[in-house]
């Protein structure tokens, strides 16, 4: 069943908690913070998995190894951030990884909305970008970055949009979907604990795809979230275009990581014909939790231009 939900006095009471806005929706902070540059002698928290501070996996901190989200107040329609490095000072030299300095992968609490979009940089470290967030509701937003001379981080912040909310329930596990007349198949699952390999294969009118275009530097970019926590992980595509092995299609093969069992969102965006599109898949790693997946068994629903649900898209 789908509930129904008012958000707006929510997002009023956060707003005069923490007293910063994105432009569009409030934007909270309740993540942990690890190894922040305030001084202090916390032991690391542990997530709802069980897991200590230093071995969650990315997006459930506000900050790691010295660096800090921070949100900046930004015009309607905008959404601005910052990076404060160890110094306290914004980041403003950024390597670049999968063909981008920033990663911003906005997605709703109930898993029915994503973004991946790239923000620009501005000289005083401020990252800005049409704001990704779209409909009333709760969302994450995850900044994927690697600061020049540091190591790769995923730091997360929370977001509400206030109004009346509609939560969807998590589709069923499925291993076929289709998006504006492209079938995704899943080979493969993920398996708690070790490195997976997932494959998907495009078709189009029942006819392989075999000339995806590179995006990000691969055939494909996979996007894994956990149900609950919305963990982030990083899912690494096996080869890339122009190794003289990797074929453009129609199957493109990633290697995932999961921490733990429970319920996955899959988001693979791909390229082809100039245009990237975003199939979506739950999967599950070992033996999720009584009620963890919600819908019927069988094929994954049908995308749209924009998917069927609020928030999808890349830019």
């Amino acid at each position: 069943m789908r509930t129904v939900t008012k958000l707006a006095g929510f997002a009023v009471g956060l707003t005069a908690v923490f007293g910063a806005t994105y432009g569009i929706g409030r934007v909270v902070d309740p993540a942990p913070v690890a190894e922040s540059r305030h001084d202090t002698a916390a032991a690391p928290p542990a997530d709802e998995h069980g897991g200590a501070a230093d071995q969650l996996p990315g997006g459930l901190l506000v900050s790691e190894n010295g660096y800090t989200l921070e949100p900046v107040d930004a015009p309607a329609g905008e959404f601005a951030f910052r990076i404060a490095g160890p110094d306290g000072r914004p980041v403003t030299r950024y390597e670049v990884a999968h063909d981008k300095q920033m990663h911003l992968i906005v997605a709703r609490r109930d898993l029915s909305g994503f973004r991946h979009v790239h923000p620009e940089l501005a000289p005083d470290g401020t990252w800005r970008v049409d704001t990704p967030v779209a409909g009333p509701g709760q969302w994450r937003a995850f900044a994927d970055f690697t600061p020049t001379g540091g190591e790769p981080l995923t730091l997360g912040v929370d977001v509400t949009v206030p109004g009346e909310l509609t939560e969807r329930p998590l589709p069923a596990p499925a291993t076929s979907t289709t998006v504006d007349g492209y079938t995704v198949t899943l080979t493969g699952a993920p398996q708690p604990g070790r490195t997976s390999s997932l494959t998907l294969s495009i078709s189009r009118d029942g006819q392989p795809v075999t000339d995806l275009e590179p995006y990000l530097g691969a055939y494909g970019h996979l996007v894994a979230l956990r149900r609950g926590d919305l963990a982030y992980l990083h899912v690494h595509p096996d080869g890339t275009p122009g190794d003289g092995r990797t074929q453009p299609g129609p199957a493109v093969t990633f290697l995932a990581e999961v921490p733990s069992a429970g319920s996955y969102r899959l988001y693979l965006d791909f390229k082809h014909g100039g245009q990237v599109r975003t199939a979506e898949f739950t999967v599950v790693a070992g033996a999720a939790p009584a009620g963890d997946v919600s819908g019927p068994s069988g094929p994954a629903p049908t995308g749209t231009t924009d998917h069927g649900t609020p928030g999808h898209g890349h830019n």
